[in-house]
């Protein structure tokens, strides 16, 4: 009953802006024949008018073969006439949705007569559009004020129904189980299982970001929160043009909390810069684009201080300090070419370098920091290598609409990481190092058949991934080595998957359906050196169907209520596999588990819309089971107070909530948008085995916790000049054996439009608010940590068009 009131609470406090996927504008398509013999009728007036008042929308002629194309008709109810010398006219209502962007009515029967027709006189004006679909929703990254010039990940942090988890995760109402697209494609940019390198894509290439809350079966089927489809700016103008920007930064503006004594200054004055152009050449059937980007940006990556309790009595006191140095190097072109009306070839290639220097230092001391036990410094020398090659071809039928497309895409990305250590001791001092090598080859093949109905569409493909990873390993242990250098070695990650899909969609005056089923089979192989301590090869192979519907009821043209099912599926990434102990934290160690399963989410959710003049509210309430879930479990080995942090599948889990949106134009120059989540996060008693670097069984009871967040964004618009203040709060939730605290923080940005640019200055953080919280309870000790890492920013920048 307490959840349900702060439910009915939140309701009327929280939600957000939004703007939801939908088509403004279809085409509608068929052919006109005569009923007795059957031939296609050339040069029928074909009109279409609104049902309410008969007002004229659209007109056209047929063609020789009887075709006939209206476009730019937006979403409604109309009826359409065919009137023809000799013929009845034929009058067929028509309801044009906005699930579909083309609509094809088939072949239209006229009877003769030999009456001839007076002429029809009408005038009117267009219908308006319709809702949206209630699965996604669409945010123009330039409207992001608060975040302009930053990364993808500092973009996305303050988009509705968006939160940060550990270590800078995204998380959609409370998981991080999130599949990242690219301009609709996976890639090793942002990684194949769960999300990477968001941080390090500049915001300033992304024209838009999609969140879908609950995938079609067109998607793969991964990623149980949702997809985050990041796609990348294309100007299509005629002739040349394009845009210049410059971007520049400074964080870390003062010392949040000072260092444990005795080890290097934390980063100060972090300049950033992220200069960025964008070309396009367009001449008929020829475009050619050009997106080149650079990030500067060091930081103060992590700033960590973490208090370890024992049950010995035993008490460590740690900080873990990294000053980061990031350059990345992106850029992005591509040749369209349209050589003929039915068929189209478009070729791209996207390259991104990032280079990584990480200087951290790991003091450990006693409880009351009167006796340093030892001190742990490194050096991460990392450069990250992704080049994604893209060509797509289409073909159109003469009916418009229907089409076919083949994609193939392939993606290289080398991770070349060096570590070199200092491990200081009372009355030592040991040098250690390891080097690490990882190529990731992915080849896809696609092809999708698109097929407009008189009330929806069609549409249906298979799509073929192969996958190879090979990893090397190799430690240089030095005097008294920490390190388990006997864990190195070599590691093949193979992955081969074949899919199908098929999804139907409907729509009439009052119904909306979508259907599909998308069948995905699965061959892992995961093989490791035989020498390794621990771990031997593994694998697992699957063959899975995962069906979607949504089905909604539109009341009017202002209200509607949508039904979703959705199944999904997490599998491992080749990281959370990766067989080797990883030392950034020396005495809280990760290591991936090569025995990890998938693991499969069942998702029920209903939303509801609602639209004024002035402003809208969006309302939906959720349920999420997961099997097999995948959690990280540290434990500890007797004798010993390192903790070991691998992944397991720990059995069932769920999630139940509400999200709430309100949208309103308080006045012609001020706009509010406020978002809130509230949601119950459960994780059913398991127990898992821990096998390295010895057994080690972990049990835990059933745990649970009611969790969400809100935001506000405020925007108050002048003639020329914008102001936007975000408020950000995210509750206290539930982790593996523990709790993150709560989080708060305000941002700030303000965007001037000049002649021919644009001027924009912002700040995030501005109270110095933010901080990680977390408390973690395993077999023998519990610990807390608090993460004072970089979150104030001030950044100004400048864009010019031509």
């Amino acid at each position: 009953m307490a959840f349900k009131k702060s439910l009915f609470l939140l309701a009327f406090i929280a939600a957000f802006h939004s703007v939801h996927a939908q088509v403004s504008k279809v085409t509608l398509s068929g052919q006109v024949a005569s009923q007795s013999k059957k031939e296609m009728l050339p040069f029928v007036n074909v009109i279409l008018k609104t049902e309410k008042d008969s007002a004229f929308a659209t007109g056209t002629i047929t063609a020789a073969d009887g075709r006939f194309t209206l476009t730019d008709i937006a979403p409604g109810n109309y009826l359409l006439e065919c009137s023809l010398l000799g013929f009845q006219t034929l009058k067929t209502p028509v309801t044009v949705g906005a699930l579909s962007a083309f609509l094809d009515l088939g072949v239209l029967l006229m009877n003769e007569d030999a009456q001839i027709l007076q002429e029809v006189t009408v005038t009117g004006s267009q219908a308006d559009g319709v809702d949206s679909r209630l699965d996604r929703k669409v945010f123009d990254i330039s409207k992001n004020l608060s975040q302009s010039g930053g990364s993808v990940l500092q973009a996305l942090k303050n988009l509705p129904g968006v939160t940060a988890g550990e270590d800078g995760k995204v998380m959609l109402r409370g998981s991080d189980k999130v599949a990242v697209l690219v301009d609709g494609r996976q890639t090793a940019l942002t990684g194949f299982g769960n999300q990477t390198s968001l941080d390090n894509i500049p915001a300033s290439a992304i024209e838009r970001i999609e969140i879908i809350n609950n995938p079609s079966a067109r998607y793969d089927a991964n990623g149980n929160a949702g997809i985050i489809n990041i796609i990348y700016k294309k100007n299509k103008q005629e002739g040349f043009n394009g845009k210049i920007g410059m971007t520049t930064g400074l964080g870390a503006l003062w010392v949040r909390k000072e260092n444990f004594p005795d080890i290097r200054p934390q980063s100060r004055n972090t300049l950033k810069l992220n200069p960025s152009v964008a070309l396009n050449y367009k001449k008929e059937k020829l475009n050619i684009f050009f997106q080149g980007d650079y990030l500067h940006t060091p930081t103060l990556n992590k700033n960590e201080f973490t208090d370890r309790y024992y049950d010995s009595g035993d008490t460590i006191r740690q900080q873990l300090k990294r000053n980061r140095s990031t350059n990345v190097v992106t850029s992005k072109a591509g040749v369209d070419w349209n050589w003929n009306q039915q068929n189209s070839l478009s070729v791209s290639a996207l390259f991104s370098s990032e280079k990584i220097l990480d200087r951290g230092d790991q003091p450990f001391f006693n409880a009351d920091l009167t006796q340093r036990r030892r001190l742990w410094q490194f050096l991460e020398d990392e450069l990250k290598t992704t080049v994604t090659a893209t060509a797509s071809y289409q073909h159109k039928y003469a009916q418009p609409g229907r089409m076919l497309n083949v994609g193939f895409n392939y993606t290289f990305h080398r991770e070349d990481e060096k570590y070199f250590f200092t491990n200081i001791m009372p009355d030592f001092t040991g040098k250690d190092a390891f080097k690490l090598l990882s190529d990731e080859n992915v080849f896809d093949l696609t092809a999708d058949y698109i097929r407009p109905l008189r009330y929806g569409r069609f549409e249906g493909g298979f799509k073929l991934r192969r996958r190879f990873i090979p990893t090397n390993m190799q430690f240089f242990p030095g005097l008294n080595s920490p390190i388990d250098s006997l864990a190195g070695g070599w590691a093949d990650y193979k992955e081969t998957i074949p899919a199908l899909y098929g999804n139907y969609v409907f729509e009439n005056r009052k119904f909306e359906l979508e259907a599909g089923l998308r069948v995905e089979y699965i061959n892992l192989r995961y093989t490791v050196n035989p020498t390794h301590p621990t771990y031997k090869s593994d694998g697992y192979s699957y063959a899975k169907p995962f069906p979607n519907v949504r089905l909604a009821y539109k009341f009017d043209e202002h209200n509607k209520i949508s039904l979703f099912y959705n199944r999904r599926v997490d599998r491992p990434n080749e990281v959370d596999i990766r067989i080797f102990p990883k030392y950034d934290d020396a005495e809280i160690i990760k290591i991936g588990n090569p025995a990890l399963k998938p693991q499969f989410t069942t998702s029920l959710e209903a939303g509801y819309k609602t639209s004024w003049s002035s402003g809208s509210l969006y309302a939906a309430a959720y349920y999420k089971q997961t099997n097999g879930t995948i959690i990280r479990i540290g434990t500890t080995v007797a004798g010993s107070t390192l903790i070991y942090n691998i992944f397991q599948n720990a059995g069932k889990s769920s999630n139940a909530g509400g999200e709430l949106v309100w949208q309103q134009d308080l006045a012609s120059w001020f706009s509010l948008n406020v978002n809130g989540n509230l949601y119950h996060n459960s994780i059913d008693a398991f127990s898992v085995a821990n096998l390295y670097p010895v057994r080690s069984v972990y049990s835990a009871g059933k745990q649970q916790l009611t969790s969400g967040s809100a935001k506000i964004n405020a925007l108050l618009k002048g003639k020329k000049t914008e102001l936007q203040v975000a408020v950000i709060y995210q509750a206290p939730d539930i982790v593996p054996q523990g709790r993150t605290g709560y989080r708060f923080s305000v941002d700030a940005g303000a965007k001037r439009q000049l002649r021919k640019g644009e001027l924009f200055v912002n700040a995030t953080d501005l109270f110095g608010t933010l901080v990680v919280r977390k408390t973690v309870f395993g077999d023998g000790f519990h610990y807390t940590s608090r993460d004072y890492y970089e979150t104030q920013l001030v950044r100004a920048g400048y864009s010019f068009k031509f």
